[in-house]
């Protein structure tokens, strides 16, 4: 009688790269919401949350915002609120580097918010589904939906969803 050495590997379905899509939003507006409170005692704004898994090298990027700009003091200060809240409430597991800092001149878009108070102004997005043949556009908007953007592109106007966009930044001409 033969005899069998083996084993079973549970396969589930691999997400789709639309689910993985909503798994990670899903997951940087937790954090966003975790992590405001600590930043507005900070006395500053959070602007935006990046999440980048990557093992033991993973970064959890953390942007800070307040209307007459932000010093590396401030950075600091936001930090130490955010480290503070982060022990305790432990929402990541296994290690990862906080970074704290401001948006920059070419700061990145997360919300709506963002792009409507950048009408009129150039823009560089990153789509998930290639608008035109191309996956990087650069336009002007032109204006924000509840669900879209307008956006001026070369000589025409593109209608995208921000469930379309991986990644937006300003775009600033020196």
């Amino acid at each position: 009688m033969p005899i069998f050495y083996g084993f079973f590997i549970s396969i589930s379905p691999l997400p789709l790269a639309g689910e993985v899509r909503v798994r990670a939003m899903k997951y940087r507006n937790d954090l966003h919401t975790l992590l405001e409170p600590a930043v507005k005692a900070a006395e500053a704004q959070l602007w935006g949350v990046e999440y980048l898994p990557s093992g033991k090298h993973s970064i959890l990027r953390v942007y800070v915002d307040k209307p007459e700009g932000v010093t590396v003091d401030d950075c600091a200060i936001a930090s130490r609120q955010i480290s503070a809240l982060l022990d305790v409430e432990d929402p990541i597991t296994g290690a990862y580097s906080l970074e704290v800092s401001s948006p920059g001149i070419d700061r990145p878009l997360f919300l709506p918010e963002h792009f409507a108070q950048l009408v009129g102004q150039k823009v560089q997005l990153q789509l998930l589904v290639a608008e035109k043949s191309k996956r990087k556009i650069q336009g002007i908007i032109e204006s924000v939906q509840d669900n879209s953007i307008l956006l001026k592109y070369e000589d025409t106007q593109l209608t995208i969803a921000f469930s379309n966009i991986n990644k937006a930044n300003l775009v600033v001409d020196i």
